[in-house]
This record gives C-alpha cells, sequence and structure tokens, in this order.
C-alpha cells in the first residue's frame, strides 16, 4: 500500500480528447508529453461527466502496466478561448460580470450536442435556462446528461434566461466552502 502511495503523483497537462460514450479519453502531460488515460469514473468523482478537448487539468496519476492513468481529478479549467468572438446573446459581459453573478443549483432537462444547446432547470424557478454549447464548452465541459446536477450563473438574454457559465456540482461546493 505505502508502495502504491509513493508511485502516485500530480501531473498537469492539457485534455486532449475525452469520450463520454466510450467512457475515456486522453490528457498530455506539460512534463513529459506523455498520454495519460483519463477514465469516466474518475471525472465522475470530481463531479463531471465529461471534459472539453483541450481544458488545463490537474490530476493525481499512477503508473499501472497499462501505462499512466490519472487516479483523482484535482482541477479542470477550462479552454482558453483567445480570438473565440462573443457569444452574442451574453451582450458585453466580461468574465469579471460573469464571475460575480449567483450561481443557481440546476438540473440538466436535456442538451444535444449536435444541435449545440440544450436546457436545465433552475430549483425553484419554473422558467427553463438556455444553454449554449460554447458556454458549455467554455466552462471546462464538451456535454452534459439530462439529469445532471449543475450550478449555472445566468444572465437575462434576448430570449430569456441563459447560462453564462456552466460549473460541476461539486465544484461549485468547493467554491462556497
Amino acid at each position: 500500500m505505502q508502495e502504491e502511495q509513493q508511485s502516485q503523483h500530480e501531473v498537469t497537462g492539457r485534455v486532449k480528447w475525452f469520450d463520454p460514450t466510450k467512457g475515456f479519453g486522453f490528457i498530455v502531460a506539460d512534463e513529459s508529453g506523455g498520454d495519460i488515460l483519463l477514465h469516466a469514473n474518475v471525472l465522475r468523482n470530481f463531479g463531471q461527466s465529461s471534459v472539453a478537448d483541450n481544458a488545463r487539468i490537474t490530476v493525481m496519476v499512477q503508473q499501472t502496466a497499462r501505462g499512466a492513468q490519472a487516479i483523482e481529478v484535482v482541477e479542470i479549467l477550462p479552454p482558453e478561448d483567445e480570438g473565440a468572438p462573443p457569444i452574442q446573446d451574453l451582450g458585453e459581459a466580461d468574465a469579471e460580470v460573469i464571475a460575480g453573478l449567483p450561481l443557481e443549483p440546476a438540473r440538466v432537462k436535456w442538451f444535444d450536442k449536435t444541435k449545440g444547446f440544450g436546457f436545465a432547470n433552475v430549483y425553484s424557478r419554473p422558467e427553463d435556462v438556455f444553454i449554449h454549447i460554447e458556454v458549455l464548452r467554455r466552462s471546462g465541459f464538451a456535454d452534459l446528461q439530462p439529469g445532471e446536477a449543475v450550478c449555472l450563473r445566468v444572465m437575462d438574454g434576448k430570449r430569456g434566461r441563459m447560462a453564462a457559465q456552466v460549473v460541476s456540482w461539486d465544484a461549485a461546493l468547493r467554491v462556497q466552502k
């Protein structure tokens, strides 16, 4: 057991790809450039069902007979969106304004990656909240599952309430502490 713990170490890198349907993906480590397996269960233990390609990620890694494998997610940061056009419905809201919005607990009603949008229900509110795929990507997610618990920072858009940021339920709990 002690030998197993000694072989664990923290690694930072970027998500090469993650496929929630297959249940795994790979991280490219910053230092070694080597691939690290990221299993869906490890990601779910962090509170997310998916992660966006090129998201920054810090994980605890263990060497196995099959190679490096993530055993715990420490942190996920959304992909850098340098040069990405602003999302029209969010208007001129910058990151500071969005970060100042309250986190509202919600459940995903449905999300269709192919269509590029979906909806969530915020607890104790009757109206749906629109979630655009670009907001999801900029929040560090690749997809959402029906019934998934998340927290949203919500703004009033041209067509009603829309998510300006999506945060995993577990990550929101860590932020609130």
